[in-house]
């Protein structure tokens, strides 16, 4: 049976034959996009299992393609990967905000590349499966995680992959305190290359999106973050 797949966006040739290679022999299937304009075209027309996504594009770049194909019913499920030279903590923030499921900067290891892929098809597998899948309810807020959607007052909320496993990790034990470490290790996994500043990120776009619930996100200063239990 053939694996996934992936779709490899890098106007670099050296760096499509790396990935390419390193895939295929992984027994993956490889397409690739050197632009983001072809990117966005293959990615609707082809229904890739997983896009890996440079960010310095000619034309459109990998933060356009990304937040395009987010804003896309067609293809807003498609996991993304980012791969890039950018390595600055804003850009890692910019791209888990608009929805990337993981980030890698150059130069990398073809085989942390590779563990990546694979954790994120699993993550994925578990939600579609409905592995662990429960609907916690607190109060007005309802999160399906066999579904993979929140909703407050019946309402359904837009959230970001991060977003959501971050409201659903601490919705699981409302009233504890968890740190920004802890949140980190649960929502990506064991030595995820991002600051704790991207879980701050998170619970203000969290904040805002549920509006009044939003207050129930609480900061316990010089720890990390809390659902207040009513």
């Amino acid at each position: 049976m053939p694996k996934e797949q992936i779709l490899v966006v890098d106007d670099e040739q050296d760096i499509q034959e790396l990935v390419g290679y390193n895939l295929k022999r992984e027994g993956y299937q490889v397409t690739a996009a050197f632009t983001g304009e072809d990117a966005m075209s293959r990615a609707r027309s082809e229904r890739p299992d997983l896009i890996i996504l440079d960010l310095l594009l000619p034309g459109i770049d990998g933060l356009e393609v990304c937040k395009a194909l987010k804003n896309d019913p067609y293809t807003f499920q498609l996991p993304i990967i980012m791969l890039t030279a950018k390595g600055e903590e804003s850009d890692i923030i910019t791209g888990l905000e608009l929805g990337a499921d993981d980030y890698l900067t150059k130069p990398f290891s073809p085989r942390i590349l590779i563990a990546r892929i694979k954790a994120v098809f699993r993550r994925r597998k578990q939600e579609q499966s409905g592995e662990d899948g429960e609907v916690i309810k607190r109060g007005d807020l309802l999160i399906d995680t066999t579904r993979y959607q929140a909703s407050l007052r019946g309402r359904q909320i837009d959230l970001t992959a991060s977003e959501f496993r971050t409201l659903q990790y601490l919705a699981k034990r409302p009233g504890w305190v968890f740190t920004r470490n802890q949140i980190i290790d649960a929502v990506h996994g064991d030595d995820y290359p991002v600051t704790e500043r991207s879980v701050d990120v998170h619970i203000v776009s969290l904040r805002k999106k549920l509006g009044e619930f939003g207050d129930k996100l609480e900061t316990v200063r010089g720890i990390g973050y809390r659902l207040r239990e009513d």
